[in-house]
C-alpha cells in the first residue's frame, strides 16, 4: 500500500505565495510520474503539474510561469512552489503518484495513488 501525505495549504492573499509538499511511502519501488491536481467549487478536477523521474515537467496553462514543480526521488517528495496567486487559483489541491509496487510471487504493478487533499484560499 502506497500513502500520500501532502502539507503547506493555507490562506493567503493575491499576490503571495505557498508551497505544497507531497510525500509518498509505503511499499515503493520506483514512481515515475508525480503530480499536482486541483479542484474548485463546482468544477471537474484539473492538472496543474506533473513532473517525471527523468525531470520532464508539464504545467497547465493558466499556472505556467507563477508555478513550479520540483521533486526529490530520494524522497519520493513532491513540491509545488506557487507564486503570484489569484483568487482563481483558490481550490483543493491533490498530488498524484503513478507507483511501481511490489506484488505477489514476485510480481509488479503500477498503480495510481491520491493524496487526501489541502485546501488553498487565495483572498482578493
Amino acid at each position: 500500500q502506497v500513502q500520500l501525505v501532502e502539507s503547506g495549504g493555507g490562506l493567503v492573499q493575491a499576490g503571495g505565495s505557498l508551497r505544497l509538499s507531497c510525500a509518498a511511502s509505503g511499499s515503493i519501488i520506483s514512481i515515475h510520474t508525480m503530480g499536482w491536481y486541483r479542484q474548485a467549487p463546482g468544477k471537474q478536477r484539473e492538472l496543474v503539474a506533473s513532473i517525471t523521474s527523468g525531470d520532464s515537467r508539464n504545467y497547465a496553462d493558466s499556472v505556467k510561469g507563477r508555478f513550479t514543480i520540483s521533486r526529490d526521488n530520494a524522497k519520493n517528495t513532491v513540491y509545488l512552489q506557487m507564486n503570484s496567486l489569484k483568487p482563481e487559483d483558490t481550490a483543493v489541491y491533490y498530488c498524484n503518484a503513478d507507483a511501481l509496487i511490489p506484488l505477489d510471487w514476485g510480481q509488479v504493478g503500477e498503480y495510481d495513488y491520491w493524496g487526501q487533499g489541502t485546501q488553498v484560499t487565495v483572498s482578493s
